[in-house]
């Protein structure tokens, strides 16, 4: 045994000295005999019961589940030293990238004991004291009320902020008078996916809403948003209707103002699809007029100079581009501004009257500047390797912040002149007894099973004797067009502290090279996204990186799919399968809240085709009953109506019944909290002390 193996093997031989022995047999849960007869085929669904996941019913279920995983979650010392390890890392000061508006600078900061961040303003650009805006931490007493974004009127009197309640999607606005730190009796509720646009007049902003849900908040599909404007001082019943169209009850709508107040562009979007509308009203007409009225492409509005619009946008741009719309003579006439090049673009920035586009080299920022005609300025100088993000502000304002963050790098936040392009450290996130010095971070790149080559980032603590015998946590997503990006996470830290490797592997599905990317793993190529992340794994165990009895893979949401397609596929490569609010029932996942919008990626049930592609990997569907399956420990919340913690309990339920061996099959179901989103901080480290100290145990107690 090597000698980490023996380091480790110490501490869960202490830790064993104070478990009971867990029963391993799970709660018995009740099956009905469902079956239905889908486009031909017969598909039995024997836990549909806990759809119904509100009802009492349920929660019995629930009670009896968390009691049967508590037995393998027990106060170890392994639990006490990660969940330790925890309290010290989240110990020490954090705050997000700063922004200014009407000369006011605003951000949030966490002293590192806070359940949230407050958000903070400074009434100067430099040199003077900041003060707490909003606290969120005064929301509840237990944390679990949150802030949900936030919008600074054009004068900056005025704040609009949403707050969540138990981690839901759903929002509550309400406006607060910045001098006097007084609430205004505006409250706007059953808002969903929405900001809130102020009018520049500061007169009220606009925002979408949903109907008040007739039965089950949690449950109710959302449909028919409606574009609505509200009047500061008037009542919500009394709110304009802006833009609605019945006919298409699964349209979504945003609303941007261009910077002269001349024009107001109207985003269309339909589902989670990149593609969108544009529409546009003008100060002569009443009328949103389409300007781009097909799903050709992704236009994100930017900003805007006098009469022209400037716009990112991938029609016929399959890494993307910047155009130009001039709206002249009532006539509009687009422009390729930045053209296409070989790297995707990551984010476009327009200040300062230059045009920063920040590209993806393999995963990695760089960032090149442009003047308002496209003409190419110069390489933006920035010496390390990882993910620079920020540069927020007006098209006039001379000064910005970015940051910059990898694995193994805690945030840095950099103040830029954007006159100069020179830049100063402006603050960077200290932690206690930790050197970035004493990590390793690898960019490496291994063969999928088609031949693609897949970027995998690996990190770990250089002391650390890398072999067979590590833990291996391997995280990937692979999805709706989002990059996964180096940066910093605590939850790694805690886990590479521990001695583990912590491997991300950028699967097909994001974003990482443009819009080929995401659609190789889209729809009917969805498969290539779970042979990326096996064949991930394979590529470790070649290297003597781990091996199949030390590698835990980890996902949410979408991650979630794709861990239970991928051990349900190849449950040989994995000791241990962390699948965490996932989207489990690919049949069904259309019928509960938002669901329906992720047909643009998987694929509607309701068609026969895509029926059957979904039924050949969906987790719930093809769970194999004798068959030996990795420890698994599913992850959800009872309260998050984004993926509605259905998909968890049937998957939980019918992996128990179906396990083929003595490895455990649990599930921990949090309470009080939604899809991820403003947990607070107390709920974050005993989940994840909770998660990693299980993980780890599974993994080292054979060796």
């Amino acid at each position: 045994m090597k000698r980490f193996a023996i380091q480790i093997f110490s501490i869960i031989f202490l830790a064993s000295c104070t478990m009971d022995k867990p029963d391993v047999n799970p709660p018995i849960t009740e099956q009905d005999d469902l079956v239905e007869t889908l486009h031909g085929v017969e598909v039995a669904d024997p836990y549909r019961w806990l759809e119904d996941f509100t009802s009492d019913r349920a929660a019995t279920w629930e009670q009896l589940q968390n009691n049967y995983t508590a037995q393998f979650i027990q106060q170890t010392k392994l639990k006490r030293a990660i969940k330790n390890d925890l309290e010290e890392i989240w110990d020490g000061e954090s705050i997000s990238t700063p922004y200014v508006q009407n000369g006011n600078t605003f951000y949030y900061y966490n002293e590192g004991g806070w359940q949230h961040s407050k958000l903070m303003m400074k009434s100067c650009i430099t040199d003077c004291a900041a003060e707490v805006l909003i606290d969120p931490n005064t929301f509840s007493e237990d944390g679990t009320f949150s802030l949900g974004g936030t919008s600074i009127s054009p004068d900056g009197k005025l704040i609009a902020y949403a707050v969540s309640d138990g981690g839901s999607d759903w929002r509550t606005w309400y406006v607060m008078d910045i001098a006097s730190r007084e609430l205004l009796p505006d409250v706007i509720e059953w808002s969903k996916f929405s900001g809130a646009v102020w009018a520049k007049d500061n007169s009220g902003f606009y925002y979408q809403r949903y109907d008040t849900p007739e039965e089950e908040l949690l449950v109710d599909i959302n449909e028919q948003p409606k574009l609505m404007f509200h009047t500061l001082g008037t009542n919500q019943i009394d709110d304009t209707i802006i833009y609605e169209n019945p006919a298409q009850p699964r349209w979504g709508w945003s609303i941007s103002i261009s910077e002269n107040n001349a024009y107001k562009i109207l985003s269309i979007s339909d589902g989670t699809e990149e593609k969108n509308r544009v529409y546009i009203q003008t100060t002569d007409s009443n009328e949103f007029l389409p300007v781009i009225d097909e799903l050709i492409g992704e236009y994100a509005y930017l900003t805007s100079l006098d009469n022209v619009l400037f716009f990112y946008s991938t029609e016929n741009a399959s890494n993307g581009k910047v155009v130009t719309l001039t709206i002249q003579d009532g006539a509009f006439v687009w422009n390729d501004l930045i053209a296409e090049s070989m790297l995707p673009i990551r984010s476009v920035n327009i200040i300062n009257k230059k045009i920063l586009v920040t590209y993806l080299v393999d995963t990695l920022s760089k960032v090149k500047t442009f003047d308002l005609n496209g003409s190419f300025l110069e390489d933006f100088q920035f010496a390390e390797a990882g993910t620079i993000g920020g540069f927020y502000g007006g098209i006039d304002d001379e000064e910005t912040y970015f940051n910059f963050t990898n694995y193994i790098t805690p945030s840095k936040i950099y103040k830029l002149n954007l006159n100069t392009m020179e830049y100063a450290l402006f603050w960077e996130e200290e932690l206690t007894n930790f050197d970035s010095s004493d990590f390793t971070t690898k960019l490496w790149f291994y063969e999928s099973k088609d031949g693609t080559k897949v970027p995998l980032h690996i990190s770990y603590r250089s002391n650390v004797e890398v072999n067979e015998q590590t833990p291996v946590l391997l995280y990937g997503y692979g999805g709706f067009d989002i990059a996964i990006l180096p940066g910093f996470r605590k939850s790694y830290l805690a886990w590479m502290n521990q001695g583990g490797v912590v491997a991300v592997a950028n699967l097909r599905g994001g974003s990482e090279y443009g819009v080929a990317w995401h659609e190789a793993g889209m729809l009917f190529n969805k498969q290539n996204v779970f042979d990326d992340f096996a064949y991930a794994a394979k590529y470790l165990h070649t290297m003597k990186i781990g091996s199949a009895q030390t590698t835990a893979i980890e996902g949410r949401s979408n991650g979630g799919l794709l861990v239970g397609a991928t051990m349900l596929q190849n449950p040989e490569l994995f000791k241990v399968a962390l699948p965490g609010v996932g989207v489990m029932d690919m049949l069904r996942f259309h019928k509960f809240t938002i669901g329906w919008a992720w047909t643009s990626d998987y694929g509607s049930p309701d068609d026969k085709a895509a029926f059957m592609n979904l039924l050949a990997y969906s987790p719930y569907h093809n769970i194999e009953d004798g068959r030996c399956y990795p420890t698994t420990l599913v992850i959800t919340s009872n309260r998050d109506d984004r993926v509605v913690p259905s998909h968890s309990y049937k998957f939980a339920a019918r992996l128990q019944a179906a396990q083929g061996c003595e490895n455990p099959i649990l599930i921990r179901i949090e309470d009080r909290a939604g899809h991820g989103a403003g947990t607070p901080r107390s709920k974050s480290i005993d989940a994840i002390s909770d998660i990693y100290s299980f993980t780890l145990n599974e993994i080292l107690k054979d060796l």
